[in-house]
């Protein structure tokens, strides 16, 4: 056995992409893999201060795609590249984006899902520059192409990506080995 010490060595862990408007309606993006859910419609990201963070105190609003096997490059840039210091980051990017239906944020049209999320509240400590942003999940809305033969989001259709922080390597999720709530009871 070896001891690695305190480090968010958490498997898998998504690879997320935060869609932002600032305060004059132009998008931002940013990648962060330090996020998850909390309650059935709770979402919680765990950041320091950025444009995206100021994005979302101004509009109290933010969307949540999944990066893809096939958006793995879009999806590192823009978790590597500041809005602050380049202007046509979502160009750079590749990506174009909509106005979400159910709140002030963008979704991204080359992201096949996104969670559409309204600001619940800010947790952290200012001193450390770490925040929890805690948002209200009102839709997920999915493109077609990844959904199956009974509307349900297809996870082999979507190619989500996760990242490992052991390494920093992105992997595409991958085959099924089991079925929840169900397997188990093989031992009841």
């Amino acid at each position: 056995m070896k001891n690695f010490g305190a480090q968010p060595l958490i498997f898998p862990m998504p690879v997320l992409i935060l869609g932002t408007y600032d305060k004059n309606g132009k998008p931002n993006a940013m990648n962060a893999a330090w996020g998850g859910t909390v309650e059935a419609d709770q979402i919680c990201i765990s950041l320091s201060s950025h444009a995206t963070t100021d994005n979302i105190e101004v509009t109290k609003a933010f969307t949540v795609a999944f990066g893809t096997a096939d958006t793995v490059v879009p999806c590192d840039y823009v978790g590597i590249v500041s809005a602050g210091k380049e202007p046509d980051k979502m160009q750079k990017a590749g990506f174009t984006t909509r106005k979400s239906e159910f709140v002030n944020a963008p979704v991204i049209n080359e992201l096949p899902v996104t969670l559409e999320c309204e600001l619940l509240r800010i947790d952290g400590d200012a001193s450390k520059d770490e925040f929890h942003y805690i948002g209200k999940i009102v839709n997920v809305v999915a493109d077609d192409k990844v959904l199956d033969d009974k509307g349900n989001i297809d996870i082999m259709k979507l190619r989500p990506i996760c990242y490992d922080p052991s390494n920093h390597g992105y992997h595409v999720i991958g085959e099924k080995v089991g079925q929840a709530f169900s397997d188990g009871k093989k031992l009841c």
